[in-house]
């Protein structure tokens, strides 16, 4: 019978202990530990996003929730939040990596995923790539084969545009502007490869390389320009 009594006793004394941890400011978070790998958001607009929850009692912290909020924030990639007892969350952030700018208002990360965020936050130069909706995962498959084969003539990509008609136009570091046509884009860039070092021996101190048309089943065509003269091609083939 003692026994008995006295289990019921304990049983209730704990009931009453577990319900008054579960009140809130009994136990609330007095510790935040941010870690990650973040050159992009700023540690204010994550502190910002977790303390919108409520942080007054640990046991009720919805570590979720703090995810999803962190996870909102336009830089961020992944999140992984825990609690550590008896009064800590810890907050590990791993932020996009942006590897070209996408038609000029996104970015594409390095999976082939479209993203919006300040673009002011990104201090090195990023290639361009212009396409339809829906093929940004396409224009840098194929922005990395290309730049893989320029490496041959230690040029690379600055703007990669798949027209609406898929037609493919690169604009190169050095300011040279390739029409590659809707077919065979691989056969056509070795084809201006391989006759790289005689495009280059026609120009003068007066002109230079503007254009290379490459939309022929053989032969290439070629316009210069003049020196510093600035031009854009962004136009459809």
């Amino acid at each position: 019978m003692f026994f008995i009594v006295t289990c019921i006793g304990l049983v209730f004394g704990l009931s009453r202990v577990l319900q008054g941890m579960m009140q809130e400011n009994v136990a609330p978070v007095s510790s935040l530990v941010i870690n990650g790998n973040m050159p992009y958001t700023q540690r204010d607009e994550i502190v910002s996003a977790i303390t919108r929850a409520k942080l007054d009692n640990f046991f009720q912290l919805d570590v979720n929730q703090i995810q999803r909020q962190v996870e909102a924030l336009p830089w961020v990639y992944s999140v992984t939040v825990r609690k550590q007892w008896p009064n800590e969350l810890r907050v590990y952030v791993e932020d996009q990596k942006p590897v070209a700018q996408w038609n000029r208002d996104f970015f594409i990360n390095e999976h082939g995923t479209i993203f919006q965020a300040a673009q002011e936050r990104v201090t090195h130069p990023l290639p361009k790539l212009f396409g339809p909706e829906g093929s940004e995962k396409v224009a840098l498959e194929n922005y990395r084969n290309l730049s893989e084969l320029l490496t041959f003539i230690q040029s690379d990509i600055s703007e990669l545009v798949l027209t609406e008609r898929f037609a493919w136009q690169l604009t190169l570091s050095d300011g040279i502007y390739l029409n590659l046509g809707r077919e065979d884009r691989v056969k056509r860039l070795q084809r201006y490869m391989d006759a790289y070092p005689q495009i280059k021996a026609q120009q003068t101190e007066q002109q230079q390389v503007d254009y290379v048309d490459l939309r022929y089943d053989t032969g290439l065509a070629v316009g210069f320009k003049p020196k510093q003269q600035k031009d854009e091609h962004n136009g459809n083939a």
